[in-house]
């Protein structure tokens, strides 16, 4: 799959008058260039921009809170005079992530966590799980609940159980309330580094230089050392929650501990691609001691996942690597000769990317064949299509894939974009059911690409205050107040007085002064 693939239309911007160009070729399939890959912080959901139409919808998720903020204004100060205390505490806040969006790896994650969450006395649909599009290994829980896996992570497990392993232990963080202590540990850090760049002036001015300096770097000392110890404290509660956890769901806990061993044996090794996990959650050969008791207390110790369980795990993990991973390396890890449905799987997703269109049409028919009825592998087969500049069988493989999982939002925003693309009017009206139907269905708060989508089908129809409206939409979650305000109040000269929509245009107009403002101050 390539990191831009569009189909006529779907990478359109509307024009300054809110309409779209008409006088301009549309692209009917453009690719771009091949992706590279798929990290507790004090952050909020992400608002993702999929800009997109791809099995995997990729989008920026940008963490401009007010909490964020406020972290990053705490340490941003001293980050010229203390860097090192920074880097260890801010990267993640203070710049973006790229997430990816799939319905097939999200559902199969969801349903490792949910039992988690239920047996952590948290409610499953309050814990929210991004795919962040990153090699290196980690996985990290920010405010409100939101657990985040890097693609690095997934591709790095053995197996289902080491994947479930770290996902128990991400619970464990967000049982323990470790979201909310992180903040009182950084003030409570920030403490020490602060008096000693008081004096540390001080002697400065006295000229005493060096010696300023030397305090300086003490109180730096001081504010490092607590916060590593107070995160040492946190990783031992959540291994030890998320043991309990996996026994009380009557899994093993053998995966944690695996991972945990592997991650201790490669911690010296810098180059090591799971650098970035120990540096988040520090391994040693007592933690791994401790979690080796923790494991051989359990009753499930030597429980094994079922094979059907593992095989999902695996195709999703195959999915992955032939979207994320160089195409020579899938081709390598998965060679022609392994006909296996999960090696056919990567190499069908590797060939899209290529692009080898015929080769991915042949992989991906072999999997339909002894499959009919797996929505995600008419999902491909759709796309592969759309690829070729054929957004009408397209449309077909769509709406299989929508007929046999109908509750699945992102399904039905690829159906209805592939609808768009075909350019026939009797198609919008449908395009813009899928995506009503799918706005409802998903989260309508974050799906950019939906809204964007829908302000071409409501353009396409006639209805261009409702295009307005949905590029509103589009535009506050892409953070733009201005474009927000600017199409908001077009829509409502447009709407009736009074009307639901016409409020949201309004709500929507209001809430991007307030966002001016706070971007002022």
């Amino acid at each position: 799959m390539a990191r831009k693939e569009c189909f006529s239309g779907s990478s359109q911007e509307r024009c300054d008058d809110g309409s779209r160009p008409r006088d301009e070729q549309r692209s009917s399939g453009c690719q771009g260039e091949a992706a590279p890959a798929l990290s507790g912080q004090d952050m909020q959901p992400p608002k993702r921009r999929k800009e997109l139409s791809v099995i995997y919808r990729q989008g920026k998720a940008s963490f401009g809170n007010q909490s964020a903020h406020r972290f990053i204004r705490l340490f941003g100060f001293a980050s010229c005079l203390a860097g090192a205390l920074c880097a260890a505490t801010v990267p993640a806040a203070a710049q973006s992530i790229s997430l990816l969006q799939d319905t097939e790896t999200e559902r199969a994650l969801q349903s490792y966590e949910d039992p988690l969450a239920k047996a952590a006395g948290l409610d499953p649909s309050a814990v929210r799980l991004y795919i962040v599009d990153d090699q290196s290994v980690n996985a990290f829980v920010a405010e409100g609940q939101n657990m985040f896996i890097q693609t690095g992570i997934i591709l790095y497990v053995h197996n289902r159980n080491e994947l479930v392993g770290v996902m128990a232990h991400e619970t464990g963080h967000i049982r323990a309330g470790h979201l909310t202590r992180n903040s009182q540990a950084l003030h409570k850090a920030y403490v020490p580094l602060i008096a000693s760049m008081v004096v540390a002036l001080a002697a400065m001015l006295a000229g005493a230089g060096s010696a300023g300096m030397a305090i300086m770097g003490l109180g730096q000392q001081a504010a490092v050392e607590s916060l590593v110890k107070f995160t040492y404290v946190q990783e031992g509660t959540a291994d030890q929650i998320g043991m309990k956890l996996l026994t009380a769901t009557h899994q093993s806990g053998m995966g944690m501990l695996n991972i945990f061993r592997r991650m201790a044996g490669e911690e010296a090794m810098s180059s090591s691609k799971s650098v970035q996990f120990w540096q988040t959650h520090p391994v040693g050969q007592d933690r791994v001691e401790f979690l080796q008791r923790l494991v051989d207390a359990s009753p499930y110790r030597d429980i094994k996942d079922n094979p059907a369980d593992e095989h999902e795990f695996e195709m999703i993990q195959a999915k992955l690597a032939g979207y994320v991973l160089p195409v020579a390396e899938v081709l390598n890890r998965y060679p022609l000769s392994n006909t296996s449905e999960v090696a056919r799987y990567a190499r069908a997703m590797a060939y899209m990317r290529k692009p080898d269109l015929p080769a991915a049409i042949r992989e991906t028919n072999s999997l339909l064949k002894e499959e009919p009825e797996n929505p995600y592998f008419h999902e491909v087969l759709g796309q592969i299509y759309v690829s070729m500049a054929d957004p009408e069988r397209g449309i077909a493989e769509y709406q299989k894939a929508v007929d046999i999982l109908p509750d699945a939002p992102e399904l039905r925003v690829e159906l209805a974009a592939a609808q768009i693309a075909a350019e026939k009017p009797a198609l919008s009206k449908s395009a813009l059911d899928n995506l009503k139907i799918a706005l409802r269905q998903g989260h309508e708060d974050e799906d950019g690409f939906a809204w964007f989508e829908a302000a071409q089908a409501y353009s396409d129809v006639g209805n261009e205050p409702m295009a307005d409206l949905a590029t509103a939409e589009r535009s506050y979650l892409d953070g733009d107040p201005k474009k927000t305000a600017e199409f908001a109040n077009r829509a409502m000269t447009g709407l009736p007085p009074g009307s639901p929509d016409w409020q949201r245009a309004s709500d929507l107009y209001s809430m991007s002064g307030s966002e001016r403002q706070k971007d002022q101050n």
